[in-house]
């Protein structure tokens, strides 16, 4: 148990006045959770203080080495002004695995949890009300030790920031265009691609860009070593119904090429639930295109904390074009995304004990 000492900000921000205008991650809360790792101490310190910049000396290991993770979270405000978490065990579980490949000192399970829960707690009062509005939270690991010497820092920093984020679908659940990515890759077999590590993202964005100058919504990535393989899209995972089944990228905790999302994670168990084939392992993109043109191609979707489900409406390979269920949002698509959506607003009851409640507002 973590002994958390809390220190309130003595000007306090205004709320935005205008919670469909909040958009993502630009407006942040009044405090952030900062907990310090030395080697031979281990981690310790962990307090609330008010929001502000961080003081690092310039040759900390983040800068050049890149050692530093993150996760994505979200806390809810029901109906009936209870705050919530869903499944923060299972970030907890995942920045750990993350710690383990990038040599970064693991924070035990519960300590994560609290950490989490005491910053939001703080920051009820940030937490929107607005229609599928949201408290964003951003935990995140930095290597602090002043060093140029390629080696793994002895010291980091654990932070928590939070941030009121809108609605995702303001203007309703709108389903995309997919360009299929097969110069460039986000991962490879023994690398980083399990974790979620900046430098993922950093190497996607010369691809998104080239998706977005030609009109699409998001990339979907390919194998590394055969560009053949679907893996993920954008920065979420991704499936495909074919034929009445349900097909997605396997994803390891501790190795491979696809970050094992704890909304993809989420979903497969519902679709067991309800008696739907769900099969994890290599796709063929030549295989998507083929179930396509023989009309067994029902519906592709996104998933990821931001979005929840993101439909598809079209995918272009090459010279291929692959229309999805006449640009429209499938049924089971919908019936994921408001079961998902529902739990963790509290419209819903949690049968499956996903929702961690933090206070009442």
């Amino acid at each position: 148990m973590l002994d958390i000492k809390i220190t309130k900000t003595a000007a306090p921000k205004a709320k935005p006045a205008d919670e469909s205008k909040l958009g993502f991650g630009k407006v942040f809360t009044d405090h952030m959770f900062i907990m310090d790792y030395d080697a031979g101490q281990g981690w310790h310190d962990p307090c609330i203080i008010p929001y502000g910049p961080l003081s690092l000396d310039p040759s900390a290991v983040v800068f050049h080495y890149a050692q530093e993770c993150f996760e994505g979270m979200k806390a809810y405000r029901t109906a009936e002004n209870k705050i919530q978490l869903f499944r923060p065990e299972c970030n907890a579980r995942r920045m750990n695995n993350t710690h383990d490949r990038l040599c970064i000192p693991q924070i035990p399970v519960e300590d994560f949890v609290q950490a989490v829960k005491a910053i939001v707690e703080v920051e009820k009062d940030w937490v929107p009300h607005a229609e599928g509005a949201s408290l964003y939270i951003r935990p995140y690991t930095i290597a602090t030790m002043a060093q140029l010497g390629v080696h793994a820092s002895t010291s980091y920093k654990f932070i928590i920031i939070c941030s009121p984020s809108g609605a995702y679908y303001a203007a309703g659940l709108a389903p995309i265009d997919i360009y299929v990515e097969d110069t460039y890759v986000r991962a490879c077999p023994g690398g980083t691609g399990f974790t979620k590590c900046g430098g993922n993202y950093a190497v996607s964005l010369l691809a998104g860009l080239k998706a977005e100058e030609k009109g699409y919504s998001q990339v979907l990535w390919l194998d590394s070593q055969e560009r053949k393989y679907v893996e993920e899209v954008g920065a979420m995972n991704i499936f495909f119904k074919i034929d009445g089944k349900l097909y997605t990228a396997a994803a390891a905790d501790t190795d491979g090429t696809v970050l094992p999302g704890v909304t993809r994670r989420s979903i497969i168990e519902l679709l067991r639930d309800w008696g739907y084939e769900v099969i994890e392992g290599k796709l063929a993109i030549d295989d998507i295109m083929k179930a396509a043109r023989e009309g067994k191609l029902e519906e592709v979707f996104g998933s990821g904390t931001a979005a929840v489900v993101s439909p598809v409406k079209k995918l272009d390979y090459e010279d291929q074009s692959a229309f999805i269920n006449n640009g429209e949002i499938g049924s089971l698509t919908q019936r994921l995304y408001d079961t998902m959506t529902g739990m963790q607003w509290g419209k819903i009851a949690d049968t499956k004990g996903w929702i961690v409640p933090v206070c009442q507002a």
